[in-house]
């Protein structure tokens, strides 16, 4: 041995691919990280810059005030609220407090593709369970993955990238038969955009299940994604086992501030979000005109799912100024942004042979 050996769980993780990003000097529209395309209001830019001064000091290391917001935002607890540096490295700290080497994380595919790398980090073997032909969430088979190794069970709702949410019903079929003692995580990233009625209450169904974990974040609907505030709703005996693992200090004193901010002006907020619903139905309408079989979306994005072409339509996309994500093989994702970028991204479709 003539260097030092990385674990072999680690020397065989996946990498994490980040959107396109738009070149200096270019002009582009990025539809490629579903991000929220408003920038910050000005409260929340006033409070980023009122704790400018104090960045010499460490922030509170458990968030608590923000905890308490939440708590108090959603109704729940406040000492089941854990933050972190993003609801990816919230995922990472609840992975690590529950699995052990070789036991089985379960999660839907194609999905985030950060499940596989936060699975492979704690030392758990990752469970890809296929979407269904229409790009949904097969809770059925991924029930039926489940083993004596699992620990957890990771559902995405609505599924990045595909879009889909999650149906009540069939949630509660799911969690109806998954033991107890599998934690059940429901990635909620994209909860603010949802409008189907038929989609699962998340809340309602942490009241219901001690096994059950929200993750939420406040980079898309809030438009926080360059501060990384994300936070799990979880019982408190479980809350305290993420904390321990957690990064200390894991949200900045900015970022901190900034989310309250965003939390006194979420009336306001809504108001955008809507805005961008109103745009995702625009996009999806414009498509399905061309001739376009495009999912149901409930997230902040539509799916195209174009397979092999994929990196084709996206390098095409790119050509013409909007900067789309392709999954190679599978399909392409494209944020919704502004009217402008819409308009742009099906003149592309529109011209696309498919």
């Amino acid at each position: 041995m003539t260097q030092v050996p990385l674990r072999p769980s680690v020397a065989a993780l996946p990498p994490y691919v980040p959107g396109a990003r738009t070149q200096v000097g270019a002009a582009a529209f990025k539809l490629s990280s579903n991000e929220n395309p408003f920038p910050p209001l000005a409260s929340v830019v006033s409070a980023i810059a009122d704790g400018a001064m104090d960045v010499n000091r460490y922030p509170d290391m458990h968030a608590t005030e923000l905890a308490e917001a939440i708590g108090a935002h959603l109704g729940v607890n406040p000492a089941g609220v854990v933050t972190g540096n993003g609801s990816v490295a919230v995922l990472a700290h609840v992975l690590a407090a529950v699995c052990d080497a070789g036991d089985e994380v379960v999660f839907p595919w194609r999905s985030f593709e950060a499940y596989p790398i936060a699975a492979g980090v704690a030392g758990a073997h990752g469970v890809r369970v296929p979407l269904t032909a229409d790009s949904r969430l097969d809770l059925p088979a991924m029930a039926a993955a489940v083993t004596d190794r699992t620990r957890v069970l990771l559902l995405c709702t609505p599924n990045n990238p595909t879009g889909p949410a999650v149906r009540a019903d069939e949630l509660a079929q799911l969690l109806a038969v998954v033991p107890r003692n599998v934690l059940v995580i429901l990635d909620e990233a994209y909860v603010e955009f949802v409008r189907d009625p038929q989609a699962a209450d998340g809340l309602a169904v942490f009241a219901q299940h001690p096994n059950v974990v929200l993750l939420r974040t406040f980079s898309k609907a809030y438009g926080l994604a360059g501060l990384r505030v994300g936070y799990a709703v979880a019982r408190p005996r479980l809350a305290a086992g993420i904390r321990a693992v957690s990064t200390p200090f894991g949200v900045s004193h900015l970022a901190q501030l900034a989310a309250l901010a965003s939390l006194r002006a979420a009336d306001e907020l809504m108001i955008r979000v809507q805005a961008v619903v109103d745009e995702r139905s625009r996009m999806l309408a414009g498509l399905r005109g061309q001739g376009w079989r495009v999912p149901e979306s409930e997230g902040n994005f539509v799916w195209l799912p174009l397979g092999d072409r994929a990196v084709a339509f996206a390098e095409q996309s790119a050509r013409a100024g909007v900067l789309v994500r392709p999954f190679a093989g599978d399909g392409v994702r494209v944020s919704v942004g502004e009217r402008e970028a819409t308009d742009l991204l099906l003149e592309v479709a529109q011209a696309f042979t498919r």
